[in-house]
C-alpha cells in the first residue's frame, strides 16, 4: 500500500512540473525553446522622449529647419534630433567606410574589439563622421552611424568662375589635417567631377559636391585619418569669410528665449 501511495505522489509531483515547464534538470526548466522564431520580425521602435531643451522644441515643431541650429550653433547631443529634419529613410544616406579590429593587451591575454567609420550624408550640403569602438561588429556601426548623426556639419558650395546655375563645387581652397594627412580641396569648373581617391570621393559625394580637385599629402594609406582630414576640410567651408558674407547681420532671438514661455512650463510639469 505504501509503495503505491509512493508512486502516485511521483506521478502526481511529476504532472505539476510538466504543467509548469520545470523538469529535475540543472537548468531550472527556464529553457525558451530551439530559438526557431529568433530574430524574424522588425523590433517596436520605442518612442523618443528628448533629454535636452533642443530636442523638446525639435519634437514640437518648434524649429523648421535644421539651419535654425546651425545659426546659433546650438550643440546636438541627440541623434533623433537630426532624424527629425533628415529622415534615414527617405534623405540620410549612410555607409561604413571601414572596421578594423584594435586590440588592447591585459593580464589574460588580448582583448580585441571592432572599430568602425562611418558616413553619412543627405547629398545635399549636410555630412557627418562617426567612430566608435565596440565588442560586436554589428554594435559598432550602429554606434558609429548615431555619432555620425550628431556630428554632421553644413558644407557651404559655391562655383568656379560665373555664378550661373546651382553651386558645385567648393567655395574657395580648404586644407583639412589629421595625423600626417593633409587633404586640399580647390574649386573645379562645372563637369570636371571629382578628382579624388575613393575614400574623398564618396565624403564630398555624400556632401553634395560635384566638382572638385584635391590634393593629398601624408599617410593616406591610414583611411581613417585620410577620412578625419577631409571631413576637418569640409567643416572649414563655412569658416571663410568671403565678401558676400560681409553685409552687416540682423540679429535675431535664439530658439531658447524665442521659445523660453514653453521650455519654462515643460520643466515646472517635470517638477
Amino acid at each position: 500500500r505504501g509503495a503505491t501511495e509512493r508512486n502516485s505522489g511521483n506521478s502526481r509531483l511529476h504532472q505539476n512540473m510538466s504543467e509548469k515547464g520545470k523538469g529535475f534538470g540543472k537548468g531550472g526548466g527556464k529553457g525558451k525553446g530551439k530559438g526557431k522564431g529568433k530574430g524574424k520580425g522588425k523590433a517596436e521602435e520605442k518612442e523618443w522622449i528628448p533629454c535636452t531643451k533642443l530636442g523638446r522644441l525639435v519634437k514640437e515643431a518648434k524649429l523648421r529647419k535644421l539651419e535654425e541650429i546651425y545659426l546659433f550653433s546650438l550643440p546636438v547631443k541627440e541623434f533623433q534630433i537630426i532624424d527629425e529634419f533628415l529622415p534615414t529613410e527617405s534623405k540620410l544616406k549612410d555607409e561604413v567606410m571601414k572596421i578594423s579590429p584594435v586590440q588592447k593587451q591585459t593580464k589574460a591575454g588580448q582583448r580585441t574589439r571592432f572599430k568602425a567609420f562611418v558616413v553619412v550624408g543627405d547629398c545635399d550640403g549636410h555630412v557627418g563622421l562617426g567612430v566608435n569602438c565596440s565588442k560586436e561588429v554589428a554594435t559598432a556601426i550602429r554606434a558609429a552611424i548615431q555619432r555620425a548623426k550628431v556630428a554632421v556639419i553644413p558644407v557651404r558650395r559655391g562655383y568656379w568662375g560665373n555664378k550661373i546655375g546651382a553651386p558645385h563645387t567648393v567655395p574657395c581652397k580648404v586644407t583639412g589635417k589629421c595625423g600626417s594627412c593633409r587633404v586640399r580641396l580647390v574649386p573645379a569648373p562645372r563637369g570636371s567631377g571629382l578628382v579624388a581617391a575613393p575614400v574623398p570621393k564618396k565624403l564630398l559625394n555624400f556632401a553634395g559636391v560635384e566638382d572638385c580637385f584635391t590634393q593629398s599629402t601624408g599617410q593616406t594609406r591610414t583611411l581613417g585619418n585620410f577620412v578625419k582630414a577631409v571631413f576637418a576640410a569640409l567643416s572649414k567651408t563655412y569658416g571663410f569669410l568671403t565678401p558676400d558674407l560681409w553685409p552687416e547681420t540682423h540679429f535675431v532671438k535664439d530658439p531658447y528665449q524665442e521659445h523660453t514661455d514653453y521650455l519654462a512650463a515643460g520643466l515646472k510639469t517635470l517638477k
